[in-house]
């Protein structure tokens, strides 16, 4: 399938989640409780100690900006070699519970969060890229500190942040899909710049192995294969 046509699709199953429950804009609060542990929701019903982290009609000002400019092969996240590779399947099915509930809480499809890990990391927790993202979903470290993860390399910590940058990027684009992922990899300026896909060659490539994976997982499979 083209770039083109895959392109379109997208934007129409963009367009669907828009107007259903994949994609509302809905503010996500921060609470404490009482005993010092913290968590997040989308309805604090009446609890103190709360603040909004992430607003849902607010278009992010610097949430992209850590991404590096898209102008040379160090910016992009380094592909998984052999020796980094797992034999385990089961790492495939590991954090299923972590993007569930992240997915759920920022209100986007659970297929596209697991698509996103499954390109940035293979599954991996301990990947760092040339540029310095790191973890399962290749968390730059402005990224990772504004998004409020101390350790990118635990999984319980880097999936419910990167699917908050992911919700932050939706807000931006108007939950369109294609261009969310297009500025997890290239940056939202760049996408912003040429008011679509950037006409990086690795860019296009992530999008369309992202796609991939978010088909495959919509229809069920779990695939082995990059």
């Amino acid at each position: 399938m083209h770039l083109r046509s895959t392109l379109r699709l997208t934007l129409t199953l963009a367009t669907l989640w828009a107007g259903g429950h994949g994609v509302a804009r809905a503010d996500i609060y921060e609470c404490r409780r009482a005993d010092g542990t913290t968590h997040y929701t989308n309805a604090p019903s009446g609890e103190r100690n709360c603040r909004v982290v992430v607003h849902g009609s607010d278009r992010p000002r610097s949430a992209a900006a850590d991404r590096p400019a898209m102008e040379g092969a160090e910016a992009f996240t380094r592909p998984i070699n052999a020796n980094e590779r797992s034999s385990d399947p089961a790492r495939y099915r590991r954090y299923d519970a972590y993007i569930r509930e992240a997915s759920q809480l920022y209100q986007l499809p659970e297929a596209f969060v697991r698509a996103v890990v499954r390109v940035e990391s293979d599954f991996n927790p301990n990947v760092v890229s040339n540029a310095g993202a790191m973890g399962l979903m290749q968390l730059m470290p402005q990224t990772a500190r504004s998004m409020g993860v101390r350790d990118p390399f635990d999984p319980r910590q880097n999936i419910p942040g990167g699917t908050r940058y992911l919700r932050v990027l939706a807000n931006s684009f108007n939950g369109d899909l294609v261009l969310t992922v297009a500025a997890y990899n290239a940056g939202g300026g760049a996408v912003t710049r040429y008011r679509g896909v950037p006409p990086y060659a690795e860019t296009r490539r992530y999008v369309q192995r992202v796609l991939r994976h978010y088909y495959a997982y919509r229809a069920g499979r779990v695939e082995t294969q990059r």
